[in-house]
């Protein structure tokens, strides 16, 4: 009998536990939840400095190897290039007026190219 009675409330101490922790988890403004969350918002919101469009000036990190564009303030030192076009599908080649073009291979389907003149 005192064999069961310790077994029990072992048993009920390792799935009370268990029951905080999933719900500190998900309820805890400085919890696990919460930090994933904002760290998902946080790569959304990098990710869309590196998405420029029509008009935004960038700058290009690695323009030899993987070219990333990075949107900066047209007035800033940074800047090097404005984007002129953004041409639909693979492949695509920026036309004579356009000094610098990048193309981008979507992993879901959507090809383009970015182009750019040089400021």
């Amino acid at each position: 009998m005192l064999q069961l009675l310790l077994t029990m409330v072992i048993f009920l101490a390792i799935v009370g536990g268990v029951g905080y922790w999933v719900y500190d988890y998900n309820t805890n403004p400085n919890g696990g939840q919460a930090k994933k969350e904002a760290a998902a918002v946080a790569q959304h919101e990098e990710d869309k400095t590196h998405e420029p469009k029509v008009g935004d000036c960038v700058k290009v990190q690695d323009p030899q190897g993987k070219p990333v564009p990075t949107i900066v303030d047209c007035g800033s030192a940074e800047a090097q290039y404005k984007t002129g076009e953004i041409l639909p599908g693979e492949g695509r080649k920026c036309g004579p007026s356009f000094d610098y073009g990048i193309q981008h291979t979507a992993s879901r389907g959507f090809d383009y190219t970015m182009c750019f003149t040089k400021l």
